[in-house]
């Protein structure tokens, strides 16, 4: 247990040979289950997590036989993740230590994985629960400022974040920052979290409150769950920590295709921003802000089309741009003002929700 909070890590591994059994036996002695979920990998990674898991086990075995202490184990939490919605997803294999192994019936993607780690910790309780990736890239020493703010009860989700310090930033890859950049405007714009950045970093802590809050059962299962979750945690009125850390680039491949990724992601993220406005602000509750984005939204893209009319009406039939081309060009404005307005009310409405920790 961390600070009297039983932690939970949800650790998805696909093909991660060489490198998952290394994050297993790093883990914080302080963490009491780890469920690592193997999404049907076609090399050595299930053989790992298992040989890890019982090095682990063995491990801690003898700091007690040492007189060592130990933090509480996980023998408070209970062993029968695999019931319910979990059966039909995975293989949840009894635990070894403090591992439970899970294996997935059918490959189902980082969000797929994160989703069955999610409903295993949900059914055993757990207070707090951090994803980590099974690639190393994550710096295990930095996981107790992600779960501070959780324990202190000042944070339901808490994550990390690589732009906020100008150092860790200029360590992050080139193309990796363009893309990140761009998605971080789409969900912010999707989620109303302002503040947020790094919406793609998959180092997290979660509270147990805050996963029975949102639909689980729906989480996007791909690449974008991360953001995803953002919106759900927004509709329902969950507090967000950004929490400065680095990242450490090694030897892993990324299996991201970004020329599908991002494309995909976002119309996603265009989905869950209408269902957040539907959802927050028109259907529990009221308030403006929906309008002014869908009137914005509408009156510029008339605005836009005119602008366009107008300019092929000039080239290539030879019109005037001038009536025709003011209009559309105050409409368009209008529209964008309408949007920045929404903009303005969608800050003002979460900034109590969010926070940030250098």
């Amino acid at each position: 247990m961390y600070r009297e909070t039983s932690v939970g890590i949800v650790m998805p591994a696909y093909n991660e040979e060489g490198f998952v059994g290394d994050v297993i036996r790093e883990m914080p002695a302080y963490v009491d289950r780890m469920y690592v979920i193997d999404d049907r990998s076609t090399d050595g990674t299930w053989d790992e997590i298992l040989e890890a898991a019982r090095a682990d086990r063995a491990k801690r075995a003898n700091r007690s036989v040492d007189g060592a202490r130990e933090p509480p184990g996980s023998d408070h939490l209970r062993a029968d993740g695999g019931a319910g919605a979990l059966t039909e997803r995975a293989t949840v294999h009894e635990p070894i230590g403090r591992v439970v192994p899970i294996q997935h019936r059918e490959n189902m993607g980082a969000g797929g994985a994160i989703k069955t780690g999610y409903l295993a910790a949900l059914e055993d309780g757990v207070t707090a629960t951090v994803t980590v990736d099974a690639d190393g890239q994550m710096d295990l020493s930095q996981m107790q400022r992600l779960l501070d703010p959780i324990v202190e009860g000042t944070a339901d989700y808490t994550k990390g974040n690589r732009l906020l310090n100008r150092e860790y930033r200029s360590a992050m890859p080139r193309f990796r920052f363009v893309g990140n950049a761009m998605l971080t405007f789409l969900t912010k714009v999707a989620s109303g979290y302002w503040k947020t950045m790094d919406p793609q970093n998959g180092y997290t802590a979660i509270s147990h409150d805050a996963l029975e809050a949102i639909d689980l059962e729906n989480l996007y299962e791909y690449y974008g769950y991360c953001n995803d979750l953002l919106v759900k945690l927004n509709a329902s009125d969950m507090r967000v920590a950004d929490v400065s850390m680095p990242a450490v680039y090694g030897d892993e491949e990324s299996s991201i295709e970004y020329s599908t990724y991002i494309p995909k992601v976002s119309l996603m993220l265009l989905g869950n921003f209408l269902w957040r406005l539907k959802t927050k602000h028109l259907g529990t509750d009221f308030h403006p802000l929906a309008l002014f984005y869908l009137f914005g939204a509408g009156t510029a893209a008339v605005g836009a089309l005119g602008i366009g009319w107008a300019l092929f009406d000039t080239i290539l039939q030879s019109g005037s741009i001038l009536l025709t081309g003011t209009v559309s060009f105050l409409i368009f404005g209008l529209g964008v003002t309408l949007l920045l307005f929404a903009m303005v009310f969608d800050m003002a409405e979460s900034e109590h929700l969010e926070s940030q920790y250098q």
